[in-house]
């Protein structure tokens, strides 16, 4: 896939958005692909974390992820199956909540058919942004 960028509005405000962007331990219990996720390290603002996801086989990659306040969350590939694997969530404050851009620039390290590809942008990725909305707005005591 060569890139993908989709919007989401979200009824909580950014800072919650955000909380459950940054709440890396929890991806496995709303994110379905997910089955694991390891902090191998926290800095301020700053995390690598190890996935573990399950989509026709399992894959192990992990990522160098930043925060920028409460309006962005950046990654890139620090080793994994992948080439590369680089995007950000942008959060912006709207009058309903937020609206949550997500992009992404991922090359695997293998041939992909493009059917595979065309599945993962128009059904898998528009399904995560609705499980992070999903997950944001329960928590938050809003329901989409």
């Amino acid at each position: 896939m060569p890139s993908a960028k989709l919007t989401i509005d979200v009824a909580v405000p950014p800072a919650a958005l955000m909380q459950v962007l940054v709440d890396f331990e929890h991806y496995p219990d709303f994110l379905d692909d997910i089955v694991a996720t390891r902090i191998v390290r926290r800095e301020p603002d700053a995390w690598e974390v190890a996935f573990e996801i399950d989509v026709i086989r399992t894959l192990r990659y992990t990522l160098r992820l930043q925060r920028q306040g409460d309006s962005m969350l950046s990654w890139s590939l620090v080793e994994g199956i992948f080439h590369s694997n680089d995007g950000c969530w942008t959060l912006e404050a709207t009058e309903a909540g937020t609206r949550a851009t997500y992009e992404v620039d991922l090359k695997t390290g293998m041939f992909v058919p493009g059917s595979v590809l065309s599945s993962l942008v128009g059904r898998s990725l528009p399904a995560l942004l609705a499980a992070f909305r999903d997950r944001a707005e329960a928590l938050s005591g809003r329901v989409h």
